[in-house]
């Protein structure tokens, strides 16, 4: 293993996530910074005794007492030449408006003593003496009200992914001088939709390395691979079982995990942020990217959840164009070959963010938001919303016809065996993204990881092993607001079979705003559907071969209009390599425990009669929304 390098120009925001900005705000913001805020070290003890490494940055010229804004983090705080943290980067948009800033190592990483635990789950209530990201949260906000000179009384908790989720601990149980947070990207549920699985899918490139990056030392690591292109590692790495026998020999704890629990068991709901945050117990703000490579799940299942027992108005959501953390640094105006005609990371930081934290921390202004703010794409525009998904919207299918077609028209036939079909082989599944696939988290170059899901699909194009069906020129304008579902009925020749879908916005042959996006493939939902848990998620049961199956696939949510002379199209597939593992193919108990031998090809159907009507189900808003602004 090699340590990531950190050095004061790369600021660690997110899971894994290594922003550098340019040369110039690197090296003067730290120098400003130490002149506007006096600094202060600590270890502040839990209840436990362990204690954690804590750094407190107050300002000088404060006429008044001020709120603590803090952010928690595994990804380490500490500037390595002892200067301000880099994590002060992150809130310069918020520093004009006057706060007490205050950043912490948690348990077992970087300054901090005791042991890491991937996601630490709450502990057991019946534990008078029992810890966990919660407890710890508590009793640092405790001694921060206390120790702190010129603090207001009331802390607000910030942070994105791995970070975020530690907000979204910070809520359960809150202390009473946290008056608002904002959980950005959390980890919701890393098996049912974010970091480590999504639907029983194993995300295996994305685990492979993270795993290790926080788990083989108390500092950030990455895996030493041999070839640039990661996919052909993978490949050859064979079934998952090689990766204990070959490289990490059981020391990494997430990986033992997964292999044994490959399912939706108490293990993972225990993990889980529904588990310990039920509903809203403090002024909440969501925040998601539409296309976050890694935690889109968990901010809008955490909302939609907080949202069935907000009373009080608490509970906020905001979702951008970004990828994951996009909106925590640059301008936001364009993602990969994507534009979005203006700055929507400042305009978030400056227009929404930092207003809603000085309305709960300082009584200043007024809320940014009367429930949600979702940036349009395809329109590029802010559009807001008295709630998500939008009341008005009303649910059409796009239905799977012959020839390749897309309608809003279902089958007319009567033929019951009415199909398209594709030839999947796990050894030459289809590549997630463009090949080479650098791995995740490149350390000299800025890696495709990134800006993959915003990547012309029309690589996959001509793959016999991908089924597309797409609608003719649009007439009109369809603007997709809320939520996508795909309804397959599919028969495989095996016992097992992952099903795939993406919903594709097709720009015209001629595309004069900006011709290199002419034809350009842009998906704007996706997932991923492991077969065996059809029926449940915690008991996994083989398929039976060559019967007509149904399945519903989340597609999660979505804004975005499908415009006028565009087409949109629906693509189906059986492998999506190497961010996830490959399905053998054949049921066997544990997929993680298969055999070279389990793995073989299966011929998939996919049906489009009037019987089994496959469709993808979007909610279409008739009119115009609320309110749109550039």
């Amino acid at each position: 293993m090699r340590r990531i390098s950190r050095h004061a120009g790369i600021l660690v925001i997110a899971a894994g996530v290594l922003v550098a900005p340019s040369f110039r705000a690197a090296q003067q913001m730290p120098m400003d910074y130490a002149q506007r805020f006096e600094k202060r070290e600590v270890m502040i003890a839990m209840r436990d005794g362990v204690q954690l490494h804590t750094e407190i940055y107050s300002p000088k010229d404060a006429g008044e007492a001020l709120p603590i804004l803090m952010n928690r983090t595994p990804y380490g705080i500490a500037n390595p030449d002892k200067g301000v943290s880099n994590m002060m980067y992150r809130y310069a948009d918020m520093v004009p408006d006057g706060y007490i800033f205050v950043f912490q190592d948690i348990r077992g990483r970087y300054g901090s003593e005791g042991k890491f635990v991937m996601l630490r789950p709450i502990h057991d209530a019946q534990d008078a003496k029992g810890v966990d990201e919660s407890t710890d949260t508590y009793d640092t906000i405790d001694w921060l009200v206390k120790n702190v000179a010129r603090n207001n009384g009331r802390v607000g908790l910030d942070g994105i992914s791995y970070d975020g989720f530690l907000v979204t601990m910070g809520m359960v149980n809150p202390h009473p001088a946290l008056a608002a947070a904002s959980e950005q990207a959390c980890m919701g549920d890393t098996w049912l939709g974010d970091d480590f699985f999504h639907n029983g899918a194993f995300r295996l490139s994305y685990a492979f390395e993270y795993a290790p990056l926080l788990e083989t030392s108390t500092q950030n690591y990455s895996f030493p691979f041999d070839r640039f292109d990661v996919y052909d590692f993978y490949l050859r790495l064979g079934p998952l079982a090689n990766a204990n026998d070959k490289y990490f020999h059981g020391k990494i704890p997430s990986w033992n995990e997964f292999v044994a629990h490959p399912s939706y068991d108490e293990f993972w709901k225990r993990h889980a942020v529904a588990y310990g945050l039920k509903g809203p117990t403090v002024p909440n703000l969501n925040v998601a990217g539409w296309w976050d490579q890694e935690d889109f799940y968990g901010p809008v299942a955490t909302y939609e959840r907080l949202e069935e027992k907000d009373t009080k108005n608490q509970n906020f959501m905001v979702a951008g164009p970004w990828n994951h953390g996009g909106w925590g640094h640059g301008p936001g105006k364009s993602l990969g070959e994507i534009s979005f005609g203006s700055d929507t990371s400042v305009y978030f930081r400056r227009n929404i963010e930092a207003p809603w934290f000085a309305y709960w921390l300082k009584d200043k202004g007024k809320l940014p938001l009367k429930e949600a703010m979702m940036f349009q794409t395809g329109s590029d525009t802010w559009t807001a919303f008295d709630a998500w998904p939008p009341r008005e919207a009303k649910t059409r299918n796009l239905y799977f016809r012959d020839g390749g077609r897309l309608s809003f028209e279902a089958p007319d036939t009567g033929a019951g065996d009415a199909f398209d079909s594709y030839e999947s082989d796990p050894a030459h599944p289809v590549p997630y993204r463009h090949r080479p696939v650098d791995m995740t988290y490149p350390n000299d170059h800025p890696g495709s990881w990134y800006t993959w899901l915003v990547q012309d699909q029309r690589f996959v194009d001509e793959r016999p092993d991908v089924l597309t069906w797409q609608t003719e020129e649009l007439t009109e304008d369809v603007t997709l607001a809320g939520q996508v579902t795909a309804k397959l009925f599919a028969a495989t020749t095996g016992s097992d079979a992952d099903w795939i879908v993406k919903l594709i916005d097709v720009y015209p042959q001629e595309y004069r705003e900006d011709w290199k996006l002419s034809g350009y493939e842009l998906m704007i939902a996706d997932e991923i559907f492991r077969g065996r848990y059809r029926r449940s998620f915690e008991k996994p049961e083989a398929i039976v071969p060559n019967e007509v199956t149904p399945y519903s696939i989340d597609l999660h949510t979505a804004n975005h209009v499908f415009k006028k002379g565009h087409r949109i199209m629906v693509q189906v597939q059986s492998t999506w390599f190497p961010l996830y593992d490959r399905n053998p193919q054949k049921f066997v108990p544990n997929i993680f425990e298969a055999k070279e031998s389990d793995f073989q090809q299966a011929t998939q159907r996919v049906y489009r009669s009037k019987r089994f009507a496959s469709s993808v189900e979007i909610a279409v808003l008739p009119g115009a929304p609320t309110t749109a602004t550039k």
